[in-house]
């Protein structure tokens, strides 16, 4: 049995980590809030920027543009992978990079795209090529975002990938987030159904719906990316946010456990001094 010093050694030890778990759990509860309003703010400029592509693919005939062309065959894959920087947050990177794992099961052609240290390291030790890693929090997201889209875009036009894949987490709830995995380009035209809403005015489009379109798509790309790394920060922190708050429940359980445990050694050690005095006064005595 440990002795009450080692007991308290150990309840000193995780009062430190609980401290530590606190701490965190209240810094990531001010940055998701800053992540959610980001990412609200980011939705409605999204929502436009798909039913303006939408409608452009549905209004041309045909457009000279890679994005809409079959990517080179025989060329691999290329894969963004998106975690965060950090861990700490349950299996909130593991998830996403369990799916990238079960993505290069189902094709062993591919290239990685790492965004993210987590990613960036599980690309690593994956057989295929990395021919891109960049952290999430290196500097401006936006910019982040255009450096990644243009060179997964030249990769593109060149023939160096065929297809481009996003793999990333999608925050569904404070409590779920969810990897998904889902193709970017080529993009397929697909005819927008909008049942309940009446009909839609004509939209008429300056040069002309091929200019704005070949425009448009470069864009698209981009904030694709951007949307989904604010995304990722806002799921990340919720995840960060529910395994601190479980890590500082645990460490006060154990604490209580540990608490006992102690009490119930220094009785022991009590008991057993007064016992070891009575025996030897009567020793005396006799």
């Amino acid at each position: 049995m440990p002795s009450v010093k080692d007991l308290r050694d150990r309840i000193k030890s995780l009062k430190n980590t609980q401290q530590i778990t606190k701490a965190m759990k209240q810094v990531a509860a001010a940055k998701i809030r800053r992540a959610e309003i980001a990412q609200r703010q980011a939705r409605p400029y999204a929502e436009a920027l798909s039913a303006m592509l939408r409608d452009l693919m549905n209004a041309v005939g045909t457009v000279d543009h890679p994005f809409l062309k079959p990517g080179r065959e025989g060329a691999p894959k290329g894969v963004i992978l998106m975690t965060a920087d950090k861990g700490l947050a349950g299996a909130f990177n593991s998830n996403v990079i369990r799916l990238g794992e079960a993505v290069a099961r189902e094709d062993k052609n591919l290239v990685w795209y790492a965004v993210g240290n987590k990613a960036r390291n599980a690309a690593k030790r994956m057989t295929q090529t990395t021919a891109f890693d960049v952290s999430l929090s290196a500097g401006p997201k936006i910019e982040t975002a255009r450096r990644i889209a243009a060179r997964v875009s030249d990769d593109f036009r060149a023939g160096t990938i065929s297809e481009i894949v996003l793999v990333s987490s999608k925050l569904v709830s404070m409590s779920i987030q969810r990897p998904e995995s889902r193709r970017l380009v080529p993009i397929v035209a697909e005819k927008s159904v909008d049942a309940g809403n009446g009909p839609r005015g004509a939209v008429e489009f300056s040069p002309s719906p091929e200019a704005v379109l070949t425009r448009l798509l470069p864009k698209y790309l981009e904030f694709t990316i951007f949307s989904a790394m604010l995304e990722t920060d806002a799921s990340f922190f919720a995840a960060q946010l529910i395994a601190m708050n479980n890590a500082t429940d645990n460490a006060g359980k154990l604490i209580d456990e540990l608490t006992l445990q102690m009490n119930k050694a220094r009785q022991t050690a009590i008991t057993s001094e007064m016992l070891e005095i009575v025996g030897g006064a009567e020793a005396i005595v006799g």
